[in-house]
């Protein structure tokens, strides 16, 4: 008998081949020999795409043409063939919208996901069920975890599929329908205006990418006793990593494809690297998890 997630895989792959026979009557996303367009992701986007894109640009003077709008939006738009690239933080969830089903999902990088509070804020590190138990609504007080006397201001995304959202409904709660609970005035679109909260609210607390958190003028605290550094993320240590990934159609064009051949060419994993973040193939023995966490089994 199979296995829920081997039929998953098997609808997917054959699914992928019958959608992409289609393609060649389709055409590509509206944009010239000299353009790619990219949406999605704000964290990918942060990390390293803007590198990225400025070093292809200098050396083939194809331009990259970078707009956001999140995992969803970049997996999605790539798949409609509204953008020749997505950017996105998360797998394809065909389960929730069955145009990702067509979606082909290419990594080339790991992020992780980062606790980050106001700078102004004493605390270090946090356990698992301290977190289980901020984003439940249990703990409501900075003093319950070592703090000063305030009231914690838990800012979240709105929806349960984000990049941010759904990684750690999966890799904290073991649940990927688990309802945080906060004011709605803490609730953002995206992770960009989830970071700048943190800069400037004294009582803040958010998980994001520590791929842009690095980025921002925020503290990236511990989990569990480790800190998400560049060694921990790259050796596992740091166990809440999940990988970043360009987002095709099944049939990308040629100027598609040798772009993301760039990104995960030698230089252009040294862009990424430079940019504090670890390549995909620079850390193989994480795939594992992968696996897991794309097709939902934690």
């Amino acid at each position: 008998m199979l296995l829920k997630s081997q039929k998953i895989f098997f609808v997917r792959v054959f699914s992928l081949i019958a959608f992409s026979l289609l393609f060649n009557s389709l055409g590509y996303a509206k944009t010239d020999k000299t353009t790619i367009s990219w949406a999605g992701c704000g964290i990918t986007k942060k990390a390293f795409m803007k590198e990225i894109a400025k070093a292809y640009e200098a050396k083939t003077g194809i331009k990259i043409v970078l707009h956001g709008g999140g995992a969803t939006r970049g997996i999605r738009d790539a798949a409609r063939l509204k953008m020749d690239l997505g950017g996105s933080c998360r797998m394809n969830l065909p389960e929730v919208d069955r145009i990702e089903l067509h979606a082909s999902l290419h990594p080339v990088a790991w992020d992780a996901l980062a606790i980050i509070v106001n700078k102004k804020n004493p605390i270090n590190t946090l356990s698992t069920q301290q977190i289980k138990a901020i984003y439940t609504g249990k703990i409501t007080n900075w003093k319950e975890v070592g703090g000063k006397n305030a009231p914690i201001h838990l800012y979240i995304r709105r929806g349960t599929i984000s990049g941010v959202g759904y990684a750690i409904r999966q890799y904290v709660f073991k649940d990927r329908y688990k309802q945080f609970k906060t004011d709605s005035k803490y609730v953002t679109k995206s992770s960009g205006p989830l970071e700048k909260a943190v800069v400037k609210d004294v009582d803040a607390i958010a998980i994001t990418g520590v791929s842009s958190a690095r980025k921002r003028n925020v503290k990236i605290i511990g989990f569990d006793g480790k800190v998400p550094s560049y060694k921990n993320v790259a050796s596992g240590k740091y166990t809440l990593y999940r990988p970043l990934y360009l987002v095709t159609s099944p049939a990308p064009s040629q100027k598609v494809k040798d772009f993301i051949k760039f990104v995960v060419s030698k230089e252009g994993r040294k862009i990424i690297r430079d940019n504090n973040t670890v390549p995909y193939k620079d850390a193989p023995a994480l795939q594992s998890k992968m696996l897991v966490y794309g097709f939902g089994m934690l």
